[in-house]
């Protein structure tokens, strides 16, 4: 049985990250280069392949704590928060490294594998869930209850016909 996560599935009960362990992505980059939250963000993605995308609520969190910490510090540049690996948490990191490198055969086991054109393939199938879902909250409402039913059996012998050429 495989869990949904926000753009990619892996087997129930086994957790993308290990307790603390998004502190080591996250160092892992701004150890090539400074960065703000949100190219943190993208950045984590395009290493995800577009299958996973962590939110602010954790790569905030994480920043502020390894600010706390002395293993990053941030300034003000443009209106916004770059952070900077210190010396200290390169430290911290070649000391874990590891647990960075484990993480990275773990990313690699998920979905690293695939060949390139796998991935931007199931990207656009992805963008194509998210267009069809955004069309379908945005007009429901007023679509009313026999428009709804048709899109469900439209969704349904689609989902059939795509087992089909999966299981082919």
């Amino acid at each position: 049985m495989f869990y949904r996560h926000r753009y990619g599935f892996w087997p129930r009960g086994e957790r993308m990250f290990h307790k603390g362990d998004f502190k080591y992505l996250i160092l892992d980059l701004l150890k090539d280069k400074p960065r703000h939250g949100y190219e943190i963000i993208r950045d984590l993605e395009d290493r995800f392949h577009g299958f996973y995308t962590p939110s602010p609520g954790a790569v905030y969190p994480t920043l502020q704590w390894l600010e706390e910490t002395g293993y990053v510090t941030s300034a003000q540049q443009d209106g916004k928060k770059i952070y900077t690996i210190t010396d200290e948490g390169r430290r911290f990191l070649a000391e874990r490294e590891k647990e960075t490198e484990g993480m990275k055969d773990h990313m690699h086991d998920w979905w690293g594998g695939w060949r390139q054109e796998v991935h931007e393939d199931l990207r656009e199938i992805w963008q194509t869930f998210g267009d069809l879902g955004g069309l379908i909250g945005r007009t429901a409402r007023r679509a009313g209850s026999e428009k709804l039913r048709q899109v469900r059996e439209i969704l349904s012998n689609a989902t059939k016909e795509i087992e089909k050429i999966l299981r082919s």
